[in-house]
């Protein structure tokens, strides 16, 4: 839904999950093979995926200032699950958090997360304020305060909302 450039870093892949549902039209990348293989989780892994998702979407929020969309499992509970190693780079002893195992979904957001949180990007991820959007976004406004994925789809139509409410 946005015009937005993506998220920086290990964002892109909690962005492109959070945006694999489409409120609007109720279509989910996660029910197809390609969705799925994008981050490489296994049809039976798609529940378990999309708990994660939902998960993320919440916090999303949370980051924008919004309450959740709904009852989730807390991040940092599905989070705790997810092995991580510390890796130390040999040629300049940079560490950093990474994935125990590449494969796991849960892993991979872990480390994005903790990657982010270093790098202070972190609650620049957040999701559209419009109830028939929530889609991810990353805030590069000045001052950190873009509450819309889009100004010219969710915003317009927020404001054209208050703007007939104050005719009636």
């Amino acid at each position: 839904m946005t015009e937005r450039s993506p998220a920086p870093g290990g964002l892109t892949l909690v962005e492109a999950l959070v945006n694999t549902l489409d409120m609007e039209s109720g279509a989910d990348a996660l029910d197809t093979a390609e969705g799925r293989e994008r981050f490489g989780v296994t049809a039976e892994e798609a529940d378990r995926a999309r708990t994660l998702r939902e998960s993320l979407r919440a916090t999303l929020l949370a980051h924008a200032g919004h309450p959740p969309h709904r009852d989730v499992t807390p991040l940092g509970a599905l989070l705790a699950e997810a092995p991580l190693l510390v890796t130390v780079d040999a040629a300049d002893g940079s560490a950093a958090l990474a994935p125990a195992d590449g494969r796991s979904l849960h892993a991979r957001v872990a480390a994005a997360v903790a990657d982010a949180l270093v790098a202070d990007t972190w609650t620049r991820l957040k999701a559209c304020a419009a109830a028939d959007c929530h889609w991810a976004y990353y805030d590069r406004s000045p001052a950190g305060r873009g509450r819309w994925c889009s100004m010219q789809v969710c915003g317009a139509r927020a404001k054209m909302r208050r703007y007939r409410a104050k005719e009636v």
